[in-house]
């Protein structure tokens, strides 16, 4: 069938069958009217046929005046007429009404058409310019990485840039062209340089304002001035070159360009194309991609829907730190979703970690580093685990920093302050803090932890939760920058384990405590104790973890924050309740013995000073002598 010749239905015309690869067996019908200036589809097959375009409608939307029939008709205007002329000419098969999708615009939802106008282009082939660019791409980080696969398809589909635009606003495109033979005045750099002087001035309507005799005085016979505007990816792409080229403060090529997953085909390579074209290089060293927000149902936010979520509303009722947590928390690859159940489950995040460092600066009351810090040797081997825990947690934060990880740093973030803070170090280092001598080693020794892992802490939350780690930097003790965003990574040292107490012990025993915390929580609840301190407990194990938690010798009651904890082979347990870590059983029985009013623990020997009747004899020897030797917790 091809370039088989048809009679027009009513003008004197043969119009050729033209074959197209677009209409496809499951989309549009196999046989279609074909308008090289209507249609992109349209226009690359008539091109092919060697058929130009022939600008039958003018920018006001009406028929031009040579158009045979409906000259000066609007083309959304003339259905009625072209149905008459097809009555009289024996042509109209079939009439009626019928639904069809149809072209519109998204934000008016009015139909639109498409139509061919003469544009201005960059060319893609001219000096290389689009393999340059691909080769360039392969030298930037993409985060994610799949970035990077997706502008190499944009590029590999990308034809010839079209940078003009028909607006009333905008950047002009500031040349003089002939008016017959559409060619460029010869003296074109002279002018762009004068023009962009007079814009510098006065502004950007310095150039529809002006007189094009001004300029090119009796050129203006033949020449006339251009009255599109720059596509505003042209404007933005640019920026690499009128901002960071342009500002003292930064540097070429940017270290981050930042956006949304629909820039591969905007920003980013707009950027890219025109830093390749003047500098021969990409503009940025890595790009990163987020996604967008959608609602609990999956849905775009949209007003219409009525389902957007006011940042500034959340920021009023939660605190922006709130926001910024949850956006932390979100695999921003993605499309994130949002909602109030969603933002409350944020908000209860921040309390967990913003009460943390509220522990830590409580704690840290009247500690000056430079006179109480304790030497690393010196520690205690608990809070020796604790600092070495804080610094391999922040050699995994940096590296997650590093790769815009950030749902990995909340993630770390959350678990380090309730599983190993919260649930684990500062349980146990209560008792130290509170009975100890002011200045002893047991209590030093914690304070000096706290001291090292708030110090780090705080600037591990501040690129996230900026404004509570500038709250938080307003009490820490000690010299410091007059700011937590002008200081560096803190020097948490990697502590070697203690000699009798290794890393893999405190791992056996944290996993331990929160067993037998279990177990402990479920006989409150059944009313058999009040409270942990008010249990003696029996422990069986098996050999594995009788290694470790043997290690602690009396200090196991401290960690398991009971009155009495003993240690029996796994085998006699009899009664012992089942826990939820292999190899252990924890039998709990409500203490016999005295309460000490200052300490709480249940003790034998409470009463046996004279002096203090109602107390223990550790909390006597806190009071009035050297104080008591803690060796591990």
């Amino acid at each position: 069938m091809e370039n088989i010749v048809a009679r027009h239905p009513f003008y004197d015309r043969d119009i050729p069958v033209l074959l197209g690869e677009h209409v496809t067996t499951d989309a549009g019908t196999g046989c279609v009217h074909t308008a090289p200036d209507h249609g992109m589809e349209d226009f690359v097959v008539a091109k092919q046929y060697g058929i130009e375009t022939l600008n039958y409608i003018l920018d006001n939307g009406v028929f031009h005046d040579d158009v045979e029939l409906f000259a000066g008709q609007h083309v959304y205007k003339v259905d009625d007429s072209v149905l008459e002329v097809l009555r009289e000419h024996h042509r109209l098969l079939s009439c009626g009404k019928f639904v069809h999708s149809y072209a519109h615009c998204w934000r008016t939802k009015t139909p639109l058409i498409y139509r061919a106008t003469p544009q201005w282009f960059i060319s893609m082939d001219k000096n290389g310019l689009l393999e340059k660019a691909k080769a360039a791409i392969k030298d930037v980080s993409w985060h994610p990485d799949w970035g990077q696969a997706r502008i190499e398809g944009m590029l590999d589909n990308s034809p010839d840039w079209c940078i003009s635009r028909q607006r009333t606003w905008g950047v002009p495109i500031a040349l003089f062209v002939h008016k017959q033979t559409g060619e460029l005045h010869p003296n074109t750099p002279v002018l762009v340089e004068q023009v962009a002087q007079l814009v510098e001035k006065d502004g950007i309507d310095a150039w529809f304002e002006l007189d094009a005799a001004d300029l090119i005085g009796a050129d203006t016979a033949d020449y006339q001035k251009v009255t599109d505007t720059l596509d505003v990816w042209f404007d933005s792409g640019v920026t690499h070159e009128s901002v960071v080229n342009a500002r003292e403060e930064l540097r070429y090529p940017a270290d981050l360009y930042l956006e949304g997953s629909d820039q591969h085909r905007g920003w980013f390579q707009s950027s890219l194309k025109t830093a390749i074209a003047i500098n021969g290089t990409a503009p940025y060293k890595a790009v990163l991609t987020h996604g967008f927000t959608v609602d609990e149902h999956g849905r775009k936010m949209s007003k219409s829907v009525g389902n957007v979520i006011s940042p500034k509303k959340v920021i009023n009722d939660m605190g922006a730190d709130v926001l910024r947590l949850w956006i932390a928390s979100a695999d921003f690859s993605g499309e994130m979703t949002v909602s109030d159940e969603i933002l409350n489950r944020a908000g209860d995040s921040y309390r967990r970690i913003r009460n943390t460092a509220r522990y830590f600066l409580s704690n840290l009351d009247g500690f000056d580093p430079a006179e109480h810090a304790v030497e690393h040797s010196d520690l205690l081997a608990l809070d020796r685990w604790a600092i070495d825990c804080a610094a391999q947690l922040q050699e995994e934060i940096i590296s997650a920093y590093d790769q815009f990880q950030f749902h990995l740093i909340y993630q770390k973030l959350h678990n380090f302050c309730v599983r190993d803070m919260g649930g684990f170090y500062l349980d146990i280092i209560k008792d130290r803090i509170y009975t100890c001598p002011e200045d002893s080693l047991p209590r030093r020794s914690a304070q000096t932890a706290l001291f090292h892992i708030a110090e780090a802490f705080t600037r591990w939350i501040s690129p996230i939760l900026s404004f509570t780690a500038h709250e938080i930097w307003g009490f820490m003790p000690g010299k410091r920058e007059s700011s937590v965003f002008l200081a560096e990574w803190y020097p948490l040292p990697r502590l070697m384990a203690d000699e009798k107490i290794d890393q893999q012990d405190w791992a056996a025993i944290l996993q331990a405590k929160e067993a037998i915390n279990k177990v402990i929580e479920d006989q409150r609840n059944q009313g058999v104790i009040k409270g942990s301190l008010g249990a003696d407990i029996q422990l069986f194990v098996s050999p594995e973890l009788q290694q470790s938690l043997a290690k602690l010798g009396d200090e196991l009651r401290f960690v398991t924050i009971t009155s009495k904890a003993s240690l029996l082979p796994l085998t006699e347990a009899a009664d012992a309740s089942d826990s939820m870590l292999e190899g252990l059983k924890v039998s709990v029985q409500r203490s016999t013995a005295e309460k000490c009013v200052r300490c709480w623990h249940f003790i034998a020997d409470v009463g046996s000073s004279p002096e203090h009747p109602e107390i223990c004899g550790r909390c006597v020897s806190n009071l009035d002598a050297g104080g008591e030797v803690r060796h591990y917790a």
